[in-house]
């Protein structure tokens, strides 16, 4: 799912499949098609994009839901809504992050929507990453790569941790607590399990220093 905001790089799609059904929200489409992605299903008020590239897009067979620009929901919250009725169990964002700070704000909070809770979402904004942790999911990185743990929409209990840094264990996570703030990966993979609540695991596509200063002996 291509949302708007700053452009992505070609980088920060790797690992992703061009094989699923792909969403464009509103100005997302001009991202999706400057790196070469097909757009199969275009949604929001289009104030954004060029109409000669929605109507290329519309007559190349991408399916257009245009909405009203006086509307109570934002286009990246139109497109999520799209992928739940088409069936989606998976989401990726790509993009939403630079621009407007309300929208970036808006559009974190929004993946830990319980509107959403049926979908597995994770979000790719720039060289960062934020994966939504409802019950037990793993993230990928490298040692040392920062990952920062933020309950969303009140108290997350039961966070369990393994592959990070400072372990977690039945722990629980206020919103707004900075606890979680600045841990690192142990490995190349990580698995955090939330009992109730919600969690985003924001890997920000930086090294700590942390890690490396624990020397050989490191876990």
């Amino acid at each position: 799912m291509f949302a708007g905001g700053e452009p992505s790089r070609p980088e920060d799609l790797v690992g992703l499949s061009a094989g699923g059904l792909v969403i464009a929200a509103d100005s997302g489409a001009v991202h999706a098609v400057a790196l070469g992605w097909r757009v199969d299903l275009l949604v929001g008020d289009l104030d954004s994009i060029p109409p000669a590239l929605a109507r290329q897009l519309a007559e190349s067979g991408t399916v257009v839901e245009r909405h009203p620009a006086d509307k109570d929901q934002t286009d990246l919250a139109l497109a999520l809504d799209l992928a739940v009725r088409s069936g989606a169990a998976r989401v990726t964002v790509v993009g939403g992050h630079g621009g407007r700070l309300d929208h970036l704000l808006a559009n974190l909070l929004l993946l830990a929507a319980d509107a959403y809770a049926s979908v597995e979402l994770d979000a790719r904004m720039g060289s960062g990453r934020v994966s939504i942790v409802r019950g037990r999911r793993s993230i990928s990185g490298a040692p040392g790569d920062v990952v920062s743990l933020l309950a969303l929409g009140g108290e997350a209990r039961g966070v369990s941790t393994d592959g990070l840094l400072f372990a977690l264990r039945e722990a629980t996570l206020s919103a707004g607590t900075s606890w979680g703030v600045s841990n690192e990966m142990t490995g190349s993979e990580a698995w955090i399990e939330v009992r109730e609540g919600v969690v985003a695991a924001v890997q920000p596509g930086i090294r700590g220093p942390l890690l490396d200063a624990l020397g050989p002996g490191r876990p």
